[in-house]
């Protein structure tokens, strides 16, 4: 399949750097479902014996049934029909996935996201399924779709969920947490071609998600659990080490650095090694809490010697002892 490659996708990488320099905290998962959706749209050559053509997984209700296709189930999620879709998409998920990640924490959030695309390509399966037996079999029920939309729609109902804020979409007023719904039926009336039923289908994922978050208690962690943590750990180290680079660079004046000869207690989380902020009680990077082998350190900034009364003073402040 022939698909232009122009400078949009530069506009989104300068998107993307610009967001991330002006948070103190990067979140890794968002981050790393960018860059995987990027690159499986663009499939450099050494990706190409992993990575199968987009004409191939396509997301079809009738072959995944017939063949039982689990490729065609999952993937299409990932992949993108163009770059104005993959761009609008990103920059889309830039924004969700910052404030998603930021208030559940990294771990939480890739758990979500996990949840979601297995949850809105379901309902899509489903939604297919149930019109068939209304007679709209040509529509939906062969219809080949692919992109991250559905799961956008998803995170956008978790999002706004419990919001009692106002928004307006197309100058209509409305609460924010039915927004979705409105732009459901104002994009289909905009670009008819995009697939509904995957829209509504990730609308109604985010709306089950929510209810079987609030039915069900929160299990004790399992095996799935520390290897999530892990995996959020590597992915956070190129992040971590970009950021360290610019805060040297600037003579530690931002973020956990020198503030007008403050001291600012830091801690390093035992789990993934990620410096986090006295404040904190819990790993900004992992969700380690802060007891577990952790090990704190304080950063002076001012530029007079402190005397050895006032250390003594902050060590046993700091330490108990």
């Amino acid at each position: 399949m022939n698909r232009g490659r122009g400078g949009m996708l530069g506009l989104l990488l300068l998107r993307v750097v610009s967001e991330y320099s002006g948070l103190r905290r990067k979140p890794p998962v968002t981050a790393a479902l960018i860059a995987a959706n990027t690159l499986i749209y663009m499939r450099p050559a050494f990706l190409q014996p992993f990575v199968p053509r987009i004409d191939r997984i396509l997301f079809n209700p009738h072959l995944i049934l017939k063949h039982k296709d689990l490729k065609r189930f999952l993937l299409p999620a990932f992949y993108h029909l163009g770059e104005p879709h993959l761009v609008y998409n990103m920059l889309s998920l830039l924004w969700k996935g910052i404030q998603l990640e930021s208030a559940l924490g990294s771990f939480e959030f890739a758990k979500m996201v996990s949840t979601l695309v297995i949850m809105s390509q379901g309902m899509n399966l489903v939604l297919a399924k149930i019109l068939l037996s209304f007679g709209y079999y040509k529509a939906y029920y062969h219809e080949f779709s692919a992109g991250f939309s559905g799961v956008l729609f998803a995170m956008k109902v978790v999002l706004y969920s419990q919001s009692d804020d106002y928004t307006y979409v197309q100058g209509i007023s409305m609460p924010t947490r039915y927004a979705a719904w409105a732009e459901l039926v104002l994009i289909q009336l905009l670009e008819p071609r995009v697939s509904f039923l995957g829209h509504l289908g990730g609308i109604l994922a985010g709306l089950l998600y929510m209810q079987l978050n609030a039915t069900f208690a929160v299990s004790s962690p399992g095996p799935l659990t520390w290897i999530v943590k892990g995996l959020i750990g590597f992915l956070g180290w190129p992040l971590r080490v970009v950021n360290r680079m610019f805060t040297s660079s600037r003579g530690r004046g931002f973020g956990r650095g020198r503030i007008r000869g403050r001291q600012e207690e830091v801690w390093s989380c035992g789990a993934c090694t990620y410096d986090n902020s006295g404040r904190s009680s819990v790993c900004e990077m992992c969700g380690t809490s802060r007891g577990r082998g952790h090990s704190s350190q304080g950063v002076s900034t001012s530029s007079e010697v402190v005397a050895d009364e006032e250390l003594r003073r902050l060590r046993i402040r700091r330490f108990g002892r």
